[in-house]
């Protein structure tokens, strides 16, 4: 295949050995040059687009050229009669530009640094220097370099490596008759400009680009080059909040004449510094240009606009996340001072939204601040303490940084041991996301992964070593698989269901026969003594999701547990589906099914339900999932534990669970963050406390609002224009769950209530400065979801009620574009399209239908 190769790279547009464009002495090329970029939504038309487009004339002549290799050229580039126009035809109230000439949109000063005259040094065709002035603004170098960048051309095919305006970048050439075409593969190019993404694919953002020029040829030199390059970025979940931009490059030569003689000289530096000493070589890549908002209210300002959308009534509404990722933008801009003007004149309702914000943001001003306003010894701080400690686990790309904050936090004095055991299992979850983006051997996170991973066996105290076994759930390290299946066998019961819970996260590919077949099976099995029933169940789980064996589903069928998914998608019939009550091994119950399904993302759910031997819940648990692309979120976990609840109706107990301190908490995990677990009562006497004062009304597990989606970047387009991409989506949330129970009724009640308002917006903005363009794609959503378990124990069988139901919600698509100059003139166009999706009770199975009536008839 060699010769293969070899006989497509001496493939060459001409037979004359060039290996790039060359220019005939004393001759001047006269081009018109037209540079244009639009913006719209992803499936929008170049007629609705916003944008501009900038047409001038171009005069380019050789100035010098090595006498000893004709491919070593120094050329001159000259832009004159710039003009400014719409990117389409428009009315000129829509026209931004009506009325203006280019000398007042760009001021005289850049207009004369645009229109001087720049050199490049071409060397085989391709740009070995780019000569122009240090104090010229750094959007006018980058309109040069965008057209020097439109030059650089190799007359053979083959894939090289190159610097232009982009970047760095690996760059395809193919040679035909009179043609070449270059491809260029911008995700190989490297440049100065950072970004960030969100990493959960599910949750994240994509980006399709492409970059094509077509060069003609004419006696040795181009007779035109026309680019086009693309880039759409959209919401994995969905492909319709997408937006793109396009940027167009058409260099057409109109003609020649005489032209100045070639310059004397020996070498490059020489003739550049005879033709104007000021010149300098500034490089082809594009400079950073920093954009000044004119106008733009400080953060206080804004704070002090959006604050009553933040607070707690109208956190259910879609306008309290837009109003907290505007906020975001806003404290992304400030200095530490500033946000903590913010924090300190916050009213104290609506203080969480702002710690939700500061924390969010993720600057090291915006952490710095947050640093300073708590006090981590205050025991009155915290609900705003614990809201911080969440808003990290869920930060969408957190640094080394922010876990050295927490592990400061974890050795200094805590005055709650909730704050302390929520520190410990924030930091897991920053291990495990930091060490998703190669950040595993930063110093910090080796030092975190050695405190969580020593810390199960350093302690005896039993909450010390749940919090280092959640710690070790969220961070998913597989060094901590055989210290979870060490603590699956232990005897105290909250340690097994962690351990067999975590287990069950893994990848299956980590997941040896080692750890499935023995240890597990033993838990499972029995082998060593009693389990409680519920961890059975979490054991059956482990050993579904790890490849079982024929012989292990029998097995599991037979103890007729909720355990299996891979059961109930495979199997329809009553078996998998049991809503039956069954002998004295216990009852469950469980179900999955889809909650919506697009092109773009599916969601299901899963409820599995336990009960003791009388009927008394011992665990439920609920899941939502989420897919895209072959990824998977695990969106929200609530389980309700409850235990030694027998005595209340005088029933026996099952085996193995005679001795259990009566108990029932709520543990919830949140887009793959598993939170601190919340205790309803422990022991007898908080139990019955607890029975007589309580209301009915739901205990608040987490609430706030999230930032879901992040990302930004930097677009270097190859015209010289930049293209600002921000997408961020920010939720709302809002999940209470509750345990009652009625002696005079026998009957109990549990309750997991979901409420939670969505937004999601995009921009991509050109901004150059003395002219902006941009677009923003958005949608939003207001939604809840109850879930409500009801069991009678007045009679045996008992009887199990599920309801799940999901209210009639709003769902709306806005775009918006708008077009600006620095004068102050803007032109702004918005569509939105909105509708209703009805609500619905999900039907789960008819014997579940049918028990929910004689339930409601019963209760009548």
């Amino acid at each position: 295949m060699h010769w293969v190769h070899t006989l497509l790279c001496v493939s060459r547009v001409s037979s004359g050995g060039a290996a790039g464009p060359r220019l005939n002495n004393n001759q001047l090329y006269k081009f018109s040059y037209t540079t244009e970029v639009l913006v719209d939504k992803a499936r929008g038309s170049k007629e609705g687009s916003a944008g501009y487009r900038i047409s001038s004339d171009v005069d380019v002549n050789l100035v010098w050229r090595d006498p000893s290799s004709k491919d070593d050229q120094l050329i001159q580039v000259a832009i004159s009669n710039v003009r400014l126009e719409p990117v389409s035809r428009r009315s000129e109230k829509k026209n931004v530009l009506h009325g203006s000439t280019t000398e007042s949109v760009l001021g005289k000063t850049k207009l004369a640094a645009l229109t001087k005259p720049f050199l490049v040094h071409l060397r085989n065709g391709k740009t070995k220097a780019f000569y122009s002035y240090w104090a010229e603004p750094a959007t006018v170098k980058n309109l040069k370099r965008g057209l020097a960048s439109l030059l650089q051309v190799q007359l053979n095919t083959g894939k090289v490596i190159e610097n232009d305006v982009s970047g760095r970048c690996t760059v395809e050439y193919k040679a035909a008759k009179g043609q070449v075409t270059r491809t260029k593969l911008l995700e190989t190019c490297k440049t100065a400009e950072t970004g960030f993404t969100t990493h959960s694919q599910v949750l994240g953002v994509s980006r399709k680009s492409s970059s094509v020029t077509v060069f003609t040829l004419e006696d040795g030199f181009i007779h035109s080059a026309v680019a086009e390059e693309k880039h759409s970025v959209g919401v994995n979940a969905r492909n319709s909040a997408a937006a793109k931009v396009v940027s167009r490059q058409t260099l057409t030569l109109v003609g020649t004449e005489a032209g100045p003689l070639e310059a004397a000289g020996k070498d490059v530096s020489g003739v550049v510094k005879s033709v104007d000493a000021k010149l300098a070589a500034v490089g082809i890549v594009a400079e950073k240009v920093k954009t000044q908002c004119k106008g733009c209210p400080s953060l206080f300002e804004h704070w002090q606009a959006q604050q009553k959308q933040l607070e707690p009534a109208s956190l259910s509404k879609a306008t309290a996340p837009r109003s907290f990722l505007a906020l975001i933008q806003s404290i992304r801009k400030a200095s530490k001072d500033e946000i903590l003007k913010v924090l300190k004149s916050a009213s104290k309702t609506s203080l969480p939204q702002v710690v939700d914000a500061v924390t969010s943001s993720q600057t090291a001003a915006s952490l710095d601040a947050m640093l300073q306003f708590l006090n981590f010894t205050d025991a009155k701080g915290l609900v705003l303490q614990e809201r911080f400690l969440y808003a990290c686990g869920f930060a969408s790309h957190p640094n080394e940084r922010m876990l050295q904050a927490l592990l400061d936090i974890s050795k200094g004095k805590i005055s709650s041991t909730d704050i302390k055991e929520s520190v410990v299992i924030i930091m897991g979850a920053l291990v495990h996301k930091l060490c998703q983006k190669g950040g595993c051997n930063l110093p910090t996170v080796v030092k975190v992964k050695k405190l969580i991973l020593d810390g199960p066996d350093s302690t005896q105290d039993e909450s010390e070593v749940q919090m280092y076994l959640l710690a070790l759930k969220n961070s998913l390290l597989p060094e901590a698989i055989p210290i979870f299946t060490k603590y699956a066998e232990s005897e105290v019961g909250a340690y097994n269901t962690i351990s067999l819970t975590a287990l069950q996260r893994y990848d299956i590919k980590l997941m040896t026969d080692e750890v499935c077949q023995r240890q597990v099976n033993r838990v499972y099995h029995q082998n060593r003594r009693i389990y409680e029933k519920n961890v059975r169940a979490a054991a059956a789980d482990v050993i579904l999701s790890s490849n079982p064996s024929y012989m292990e589903i029998q097995d599991i069928l037979h103890f007729q547990l909720p355990a299996s998914k891979v059961i109930r998608q495979a199997m329809r019939d009553m078996i998998s589906h049991n809503y039956d009550r069954f002998a004295k091994v216990g009852s469950s119950s469980a179900f999955s099914g889809f909650m919506a399904q697009s092109a773009d993302v599916t969601s299901t759910y899963s409820l599995d339900i336990l009960y003791s031997g009388s009927g008394i819940l011992r665990r439920s648990n609920m899941n939502i999932y989420g897919a895209s692309k072959g990824a998977m979120l695990h969106g929200l976990q609530v389980a309700i534990e409850a235990q030694g609840l027998e005595s209340l109706i005088a029933a026996t107990p099952d085996e193995g669970e005679e001795n259990l301190e009566s108990f029932a908490g709520m543990s919830a995990l949140l887009f793959d963050v598993q939170l601190r677990p919340v205790t309803f009562f422990k022991g007898y006497s908080d139990l019955m406390s607890k029975m007589f004062s309580m209301t009915g009304e739901p205990m608040n597990v987490v609430k706030g609002l999230i930032l879901l989606t992040d990302h930004s970047e930097v677009i270097q387009l190859q015209s010289g224009l930049k293209a600002s991409t921000e997408f961020q989506g920010g939720l709302a949330i809002d999940i209470s769950g509750g345990m009652e129970i009625s002696l005079w009724y026998r009957e109990s009640k549990t309750s997991v209530n979901n409420r939670g308002a969505l937004v999601v917006t995009g921009n991509i903005t050109v901004d150059m400065d003395f002219m902006r363009a941009g677009v923003e794609v958005s949608f939003e959503t207001e939604a809840s979801l109850d879930f409500i378990t009801t069991v009678q124990f007045s009679e045996y069988p008992f009887l199990v009620c599920m309801q799940m139901d999901k209210t009639t919600f709003p769902f709306s698509e806005y775009v918006t574009k708008y077009e600006s100059l620095s004068s102050g003139r803007n032109v702004v166009s918005r569509r939105s399209k909105k509708q209703l999706v009805p609500g619905s009770e999900f039907p789960l199975h008819q014997e579940n239908s049918n028990m929910c009536k004689k339930v409601f008839d019963s209760s009548w």
